[in-house]
């Protein structure tokens, strides 16, 4: 687990394409079982879908990368207090 996550935080980018890639896929999987809407109709539901999965991983991304570097200048400030 500690190394999916190391990988994450060192290719922040490809991990967000990756999701993208993966939810348009599932969202354009799903509606294609679903409904009888029109391929074109289809590709905007699942790039609409993917959107938002991108923010909320990019809302995800920030509050690691914040809540990181975070703790990185605290484990500076008990090393210096000592």
């Amino acid at each position: 687990m500690e190394s999916i996550q190391s990988w994450i935080s060192q290719h922040k980018l490809t991990s967000i394409g990756i999701l993208w890639a993966a939810a348009i896929g599932a969202s354009m999987t799903y509606s294609g079982a679903r409904t009888t809407f029109k391929p074109s109709l289809r590709l905007i539901h699942a790039r609409m879908h993917a959107q938002a999965a991108t923010l909320a991983v990019l809302s995800g991304a920030a509050a690691y990368h914040y809540y990181e570097k975070r703790a990185e200048e605290n484990a500076t400030l008990a090393k210096l207090a000592e």
